[in-house]
């Protein structure tokens, strides 16, 4: 077993089923917000493909993100005892990623979501099995844990990973929220946020957690830190990023796709475990935040959240080429 592991993903892992759609269509109200896929009800709806990805979710993206980037990293997370999660063990292991904190659960099945893919978007059918977690032990140093998205039976599970990072002052904790865990509210998850050195999440998820619709990027970048994270940053799409590390305020467009995007799964995770990646390799702050929009760039011109992640040198490649606004103002 791995006594120092440099890059500590946790959540659950899941399988995605894309299902790219033939005939559906979108409505929206008249701001383009809040819209909604729509396919005819009660019929047959045809569909162009299905492509089966395995060993996804967010933390899953983010500890195989980290080990094409040159980190050890390692997935504390669970699986079905099931063909689904044998697949899924096989990929981690494929990429490198450490599956030693890995629950084989002998009751539920292994977590499948299915994507439906309509354009560039999607929309995914989710379900969390009640999974178990088993965090590495005193004898084994961990340096950075990215905690993301998690089941809604797991609110007690936060609790003891904030009482886990209490006696390991050295380990910093980066937070990616997912959906569950935004619903949760952040006055649920107070020990986590306080305990945070880099928090992530997109423009509509920190008006979700402030319940507030505050239009102001650097307002929401204040409000996240009053919630205790030391370091925050914010996506806004085709926006790019805005970060602050508590005392500067920091803004980097997105970095141009070379051809319109086929899926924008993972985009996300993308943009946030590289950055993650790169501190952890000792990268400054405001400079790791470039390496993010590329790898988040790579990843929406392939189907599924990892197939696109780059290697260091690539990042670098396309950052030494990269268009003269490309810079973190």
């Amino acid at each position: 077993m791995e006594k120092h592991i440099k890059f500590l993903a946790i959540g659950d892992m899941v399988i995605d089923n894309f299902i790219e759609l033939k005939e559906a269509h979108v409505n929206c109200n008249v701001n383009h917000e809040n819209c909604e896929l729509c396919m005819k009800f009660g019929q047959k709806v045809p569909y162009e493909k299905a492509i089966e990805v395995r060993a996804v979710g967010n933390s899953a993206n983010a500890a195989v993100a980290a080990s094409r980037l040159g980190l050890k990293s390692t997935l504390v997370s669970s699986v079905g005892n099931d063909q689904n999660g044998k697949n899924c063990l096989e990929t981690l292991i494929e990429e490198n990623v450490g599956v030693d904190f890995i629950n084989v659960d002998k009751t539920n099945p292994t977590n499948y979501h299915f994507v439906l893919m309509y354009g560039a978007e999607r929309t995914i059918l989710i379900k969390h099995a009640p999974f178990e977690y088993t965090l590495p032990k005193e004898d084994v140093a961990v340096d950075w844990v990215y905690f993301s998205s998690i089941g809604e039976h797991a609110l007690p599970f936060h609790h003891v990973v904030s009482e886990w990072l209490k006696t390991r002052p050295e380990t910093k904790l980066v937070f990616q929220p997912g959906t569950f865990q935004i619903k949760m509210g952040a006055s649920e998850l107070q020990d986590i946020y306080s305990q945070t050195e880099i928090f992530f999440c997109n423009k509509e998820e920190a008006q979700m957690i402030l319940n507030n619709q505050e239009k102001d990027i650097k307002e929401l970048l204040k409000g996240i830190h009053g919630l205790g994270p030391k370091k925050v940053v914010i996506t806004d799409g085709t926006n790019g990023l805005t970060a602050s590390d508590g005392e500067n305020i920091y803004s980097l467009p997105m970095y141009p796709d070379p051809k319109e995007p086929i899926s924008r799964t993972g985009a996300g995770d993308a943009t946030s475990s590289t950055i993650t990646a790169m501190v952890a390799l000792g990268v400054d702050f405001k400079e790791a935040l470039r390496y993010g929009p590329i790898n988040a760039m790579s990843v929406v011109q392939q189907i599924g959240a990892q197939k696109g992640l780059l290697n260091k040198e690539k990042i670098e490649e396309y950052l030494q080429n990269a268009p003269e606004d490309y810079i973190v103002k």
